[in-house]
């Protein structure tokens, strides 16, 4: 009994790497490397079913971050701080041949370390991120315009936990069909740190990637969702990526903003096929 406690615990140690006060790494699994990215919010656990899903043997690093998932926050910048830690982890963990998958924001920061560390990263998925949301969500405003401290995001940080709550489940109703998942959804917004989900997404805002993608050398994925509709989120999408030489740019239609919840089974295939390639 003693035995099996003890390798329980080695088994567990293994899994759970913390690497720093920015991120949390779950790591399990032997094979080339695949870096698992959630979007903001979003802890590490929104890619279990991908990963139960994938075909072939991967060693999986799977990403939580500060203010997260339970995890402490952590002060501002947030962005560029989870950000210098990964590439930290990356290297001291020497993956190579490293694969990154990364939804919403984990795809933007995926994309951003496949451009800083293009002699390690082979393949890139990115799912229904972009380089720069601020040209799709507030065209015309520049990133100076955008600061911690504005009318915004103290009534964000004032709000009544209620009327967050409520906030929070309208947000949850537009990122996925599956009603199942709407709760989920909002109950991860709903623990996040709420500084952090104020001034995060305020670095979220500021970033522009578009010209530095060009430096990326994996071969790229991105599948987009066509909410709300396909025909301008493939425009948007051509045109943000169009710096990065080697890329594929798929549209999931009938599809919200959760790809893997919308079209979970099209979506497994669509990933194994590339990381096959």
């Amino acid at each position: 009994m003693k035995k099996i406690l003890l390798t329980l615990t080695i088994i567990s140690a293994s899994m759970a790497t913390i690497a720093g006060p920015a991120i949390k790494v779950e790591k399990s699994g032997n094979g080339d490397p695949i870096l698992f990215l959630p979007g903001f919010t979003n802890p590490g656990s929104v890619w279990e079913e991908t990963i139960k899903n994938l075909d072939g043997t991967f060693e999986n690093h799977v990403i939580s971050y500060a203010g997260f998932n339970g995890i402490e926050a952590i002060e501002m910048p947030w962005y560029k701080t989870i950000k210098d830690e990964l590439i930290d982890y990356i290297i001291k963990e020497d993956l190579k041949n490293l694969n990154i998958i990364g939804h919403s924001m984990g795809g933007t920061l995926g994309a951003d370390i496949a451009a800083a560390l293009p002699d390690r990263v082979q393949r890139l998925i990115v799912v229904d991120g972009l380089p720069c949301m601020r040209e799709v969500m507030m065209p015309g405003v520049s990133a100076d315009q955008l600061q911690y401290e504005s009318p915004y995001n103290d009534q964000m940080l004032a709000m009544t936990d209620e009327a967050f709550k409520q906030n929070a489940s309208m947000m949850a109703k537009y990122m996925t069909f599956r009603e199942d998942k709407v709760e989920t959804l909002t109950q991860w917004i709903l623990d996040a740190d709420r500084k952090t989900y104020v001034y995060g997404y305020t670095d979220l805002l500021k970033l522009d990637i578009q010209e530095s993608i060009a430096t990326i050398t994996a071969n790229t994925l991105v599948i987009a969702a066509s909410f709300p509709d396909a025909q301008t989120v493939k425009t948007t999408m051509e045109k943000q990526f169009d710096r990065v030489p080697n890329k594929e740019i798929l549209i999931a239609e009938n599809s919200r903003h959760f790809i893997m919840f919308d079209k979970e089974e099209w979506f497994y295939e669509k990933v194994n096929s590339f990381l096959a390639k």
